[in-house]
């Protein structure tokens, strides 16, 4: 039998996790479904805990984000874990190499660069040194480097960042506002037309140009996206009360009565009821 002793051992932190995800990947006496997964497939349950962490942290629920980070921490100490299997790098690798970058884009604490700047100086020599990092790894492209798992609103403003580190950028939102009617326009005509392809074409162009505002005032899309699916559901689930409070659901309402405990449900989050 393996020695699980320090799997139990609650002082070892990391190191217990460590432990235990060599023994759940352990071909002989491991875990059948964790000894079967690889990158691509843990992939996206990566992706999902990275949300359940920023939920957390919108929530303000501590108790919550301390087991969502746990669960995140687990995520690389599993993609670790498959690439020491595969003798490519292990935890320690993934550590030092963070610690480097670190240690490089920040030379105002670990260098003999001045600590005496902005926040907003700090962003831009951030940005410098990471465009020399790509040029060293001849990642030359403007665009070079955006990954292309990153969820699409998200991509869409680092694509925009890139762009307007070259110039190529609307000097004032009320251009942005402009494009963004221009857009909305031709997504109406291609409506008409009853096209298919263009009308998801003419859709994502408004989408990527609305990606493009939140950048402008200085909003994160996928922030904003998540509050209003929060205030969505939020105003819905009143609906939903109010009318089993009458012995109904909304399958035995119409649009006209939901849409009344809609404004309703708003009014009493605003104070006015």
């Amino acid at each position: 039998m393996p020695d699980h002793s320090r799997v139990h051992d609650r002082q070892n932190g990391l190191a217990r996790l460590v432990e235990i995800m060599a023994h759940l990947r352990d071909p002989e006496t491991g875990c059948p479904w964790d000894v079967a997964q690889d990158f691509a497939s843990i992939a996206p349950y990566t992706i999902e805990e990275a949300y359940e962490v920023a939920d957390a942290i919108e929530q303000e629920n501590w108790p919550e984000l301390r087991g969502e980070l746990g669960d995140l921490l687990l995520q690389v100490v599993f993609h670790a874990r498959i690439a020491e299997d595969r003798n490519l790098f292990d935890l320690s690798d993934v550590a030092n190499a963070i610690s480097d970058k670190m240690i490089a884009r920040h030379p105002h604490v670990f260098g003999d660069d001045s600590r005496d700047k902005t926040v907003g100086q700090q962003t831009r020599d951030w940005e410098t040194i990471k465009a020399a990092e790509r040029a060293a790894s001849e990642k030359t492209g403007t665009l070079d480097g955006v990954a292309l798992g990153l969820p699409a609103l998200l991509r869409a403003v680092k694509l925009q960042k890139r762009a307007a580190r070259v110039g190529f950028d609307w000097p004032e939102t009320t251009h942005v506002i402009r494009k963004i009617q221009e857009e909305a326009q031709e997504l109406h005509e291609a409506a008409a037309d009853h096209d298919p392809d263009h009308i998801e074409e003419e859709f994502g162009d408004l989408m990527f140009v609305m990606a493009n505002l939140a950048r402008h005032m200085n909003l994160c899309p996928e922030t904003a996206l998540r509050r209003a699916n929060a205030k969505f559901t939020r105003r819905f689930e009143r609906i939903e009360a109010l009318l089993q409070d009458s012995g109904k659901s909304p399958s035995d309402s119409d649009l006209a009565e939901m849409d009344a405990l809609w404004d309703r449900a708003k009014a009493e989050e605003r104070g006015e009821i």
